[in-house]
């Protein structure tokens, strides 16, 4: 099963690439759908059912499998969220990326316990727990370092306080000028994903100071769910916080968006996205990368504090309290 969430299923050559063509060949691969009807209730979490697909339900043995890495709302990811959202449904999805959650000031990463979106995905996933979870550790160049094994619980805690010592980085103050990706392919497809990178440079940065972003694109915003539309409806940075909205498809993307915008402005570098749409997203578009540091540089002078994030997300600074 390949646990997506709300995202788009993948294409044979995707699947291919993701999983390995023999095994492609050799097994039925279940590419979860959340708006199929193929889901079944397990019980109730906050009054709202828990949906799950029917195949890991009904399954004699589940066995989950995920990399941890922080989480811009989650805290981290892996562990729970390979079942919910990764095998939820539309409903439970939306509920567990409720704007009241997301606006929770400790739906942030590194923080798990007290994270309401958290304790969501972790109560829902006890209601169909998995036999084995199997949690992984990556590297810059995506290769495994630390494999965590075990019951679902004890297993996800230990990859996260193993992944929380390397990617935590406490720093003094904060910046006028941060640099940031998004952790490189895949990780920067589009710009759902890369506001992701844009979270963890407002992090450490100065109210009123400068992200500067540099995020492929190569899939566009994308074209499919509702990331799109929620940006072409909104004028303002606090249009796309609408935190008091109800639940809907991705407004947890454009809510975070917007949390970072209203603090200062982003300068985006992108191959994948025409200035029309960079504008649309109310980015200001960085064709010259270089350029674009300079300039921000030479307004804010000598004296200005800078910070570069080159992995991204995949870094958490933290300013030292």
């Amino acid at each position: 099963m390949c646990a997506t969430g709300t995202h788009r299923q993948a294409t044979k050559a995707e699947m291919e690439e993701l999983i390995g063509p023999e095994l492609v060949a050799r097994y039925r691969v279940v590419d979860h759908d959340a708006r199929s009807d193929e889901h079944v209730a397990v019980g109730e979490v906050d009054g709202v059912a828990v949906l799950l697909q029917r195949e890991y339900v009904e399954a004699d043995v589940r066995i989950v499998t995920g990399f941890v890495e922080p989480h811009f709302f989650a805290g981290f990811s892996g562990g729970p969220k390979a079942v919910c959202p990764g095998l939820a449904a539309s409903a439970t999805i939306l509920e567990a990326h409720h704007p009241r959650r997301i606006a929770d000031e400790r739906a942030t990463f590194l923080t798990r316990h007290g994270n309401p979106v958290h304790d969501f995905v972790r109560v829902a996933t006890d209601l169909a727990p998995p036999q084995l979870s199997l949690d992984v550790a990556i590297n810059r160049a995506r290769r495994v370092t630390a494999v965590f094994a075990g019951s679902l619980t004890a297993t996800h805690d230990a990859a996260c306080a193993h992944v929380g010592a390397a990617a935590r980085r406490e720093v003094d103050a904060p910046y006028d000028l941060v640099v940031s990706t998004n952790g490189g392919h895949p990780l920067d497809r589009n710009l759902y994903q890369a506001v992701k990178g844009m979270a963890a440079a407002d992090r450490v940065r100065q109210r009123g100071g400068t992200v500067v972003m540099a995020a492929a694109c190569v899939d566009g915003v994308p074209d499919d769910g509702a990331f799109a539309r929620l940006l072409a409806e909104s004028s303002s940075p606090e249009g796309l916080v609408a935190s008091t909205a109800g639940p809907e498809l991705d407004r947890w993307q454009a809510q975070v968006l917007g949390r970072v915008l209203t603090r200062g402005e982003v300068r985006l570098h992108s191959e994948g996205l025409g200035a029309d749409a960079i504008r649309t997203a109310q980015l200001v578009a960085a064709p010259d990368l270089d350029e674009a540091v300079g300039d921000t540089l030479a307004a804010l002078g000598p004296s200005a504090r800078v910070a570069v994030l080159p992995e991204g997300p995949l870094t958490v600074a933290t300013v030292r309290m």
